[in-house]
């Protein structure tokens, strides 16, 4: 489980890697009886339209982003993967580090909004930092999870069964490391997992089934929830043997982060989970991270990651991989920092200027009180912005000053 609650309302727009990612109003015309040259004609005029957008896209600075439909094949059937990709902007493979979600609390309606509420784009912070240091970096949502295919697979039948579940997850990552693995943009031979929560959980079940490509394995405060007390996993011995189960087959290096303060899975519970999971002779290293906010369960989405990478870096470096960060700051665009803005609003702007995603927007009052808004379109964004401005405000005009990354009105 991760502690944040339902999500924010970061979605994505269209992926220019994969032609019909989503449903294109030219697609499949020819089912209608549309002459062969004329339907092929019109495929291509689609095509150099998305290689033209994806070509302007990549111009825009050291680092690219993009949100994609990730086609997987799971168990015989061929599946969507919602998914964000953030590398260098130029010519040639990478490694890759392939990011897996943790697991909103809740059960019934509420728990299937939060999740269909998910976005890749949550983890952009970590992928950013990979990035920086010559990584292609995918954040992948599993099965049922925000625009991905396929329905929710991760139940736990009965209560606190967890092996099942974390095996159906793992499916997931699996299907889409082998995908990857395919991208020109790919080292397919450097391939590294980051999960978090649940998807730490996860990130086990794929470390012991030992997948081609994957050299490496870290997993922040990994685990299984299914209460919302404070350190009370539905069943903590249960979750420790499922975790050493986990670890008689894992050969794959593996570096584990929790935070002294997580609240649900606390120091002691993660050194048992550690000691099941290495004493059958799975590679591992654990390290504590000092305290984050009243939670430190979610330090790998909400922290800098200045804060913890230095832990990161000697993994790296065991496994042969990049450690030197490669691209600096600024990352997607250079913007002014609004004119009057309070201190706040400066730095809620610097944030906003390291996220990745395009489908955002940023609004200023005459006071210099401002609002952050993303969505599913830059068009989606624009009214939460204007909205969270006018709260902020406390009633002031508001106007968008950043839409994407450009100055509104450019």
């Amino acid at each position: 489980m991760d502690g944040r609650g339902k999500a924010g309302d970061r979605r994505v727009g269209v992926n220019p890697a994969h032609e019909y990612a989503f449903p294109h109003p030219l697609a499949g015309r020819s089912q209608f009886g549309c002459a062969v040259l004329r339907c092929a004609a019109m495929r291509l005029l689609v095509l150099l339209l998305i290689l033209f957008t994806a070509s302007a896209r990549a111009g825009d600075g050291p680092l690219m982003s993009a949100h994609m439909m990730l086609p997987v094949v799971i168990s015989g059937n061929k599946v969507s993967l919602e998914s964000f990709v953030v590398r260098p902007d130029r010519p040639g493979k990478f490694p890759l580090v392939v990011i897996t979600h943790g697991m909103p609390h809740g059960s019934g309606e509420e728990f299937f909004t939060a999740i269909l509420n998910r976005s890749p784009v949550d983890y952009n912070k970590a992928a950013v930092a990979f990035a920086q240091r010559g990584y292609a970096v995918v954040s992948i949502m599993r099965r049922g999870y925000g625009r991905s295919g396929g329905g929710f697979s991760e139940s736990l039948r009965p209560a606190c069964d967890y092996l099942p579940a974390v095996r159906a997850a793992s499916d997931d990552i699996i299907a889409a490391v082998a995908s990857l693995r395919n991208e020109p943009w790919v080292d397919a031979e450097h391939v590294v997992l980051l999960g978090h929560s649940v998807g730490g959980l996860t990130a086990m079940a794929v470390a012991g089934q030992n997948v081609p490509g994957v050299v490496g394995a870290v997993n922040f405060d990994g685990g299984r929830n299914s209460s919302s007390a404070p350190n009370q996993p539905c069943s903590p011995d249960h979750l420790v043997d499922t975790v050493a189960a986990l670890g008689r087959t894992a050969r794959i290096p593996m570096l584990w982060l929790y935070a002294e303060n997580d609240q649900f899975y606390g120091p002691d519970l993660a050194r048992r989970m550690f000691a099941a999971y290495s004493a059958g002779g799975a590679p591992a290293q654990l390290q504590m991270l000092p305290p984050f906010e009243p939670n430190g369960h979610n330090t790998v989405v909400l922290a800098l990651a200045d804060t913890w990478f230095p832990s990161v870096d000697p993994f790296l470096e065991k496994l042969g991989l990049p450690t030197r960060t490669v691209i600096g700051a600024p990352l997607f665009a250079e913007l002014p920092i609004p004119p009057g803005a309070v201190a706040t609003c400066q730095a809620a702007f610097a944030d906003y200027l390291a996220n990745p995603d395009d489908a955002k927007a940023f609004a200023m009052s005459a006071g210099g009180h401002c609002g952050t808004g993303f969505g599913r379109t830059v068009l989606e964004a624009r009214e939460p912005a204007l909205m969270k401005c006018k709260i902020n405000s406390r009633g002031e005009d508001c106007r968008l000053y950043a839409v994407g990354q450009k100055l509104a009105g450019d």
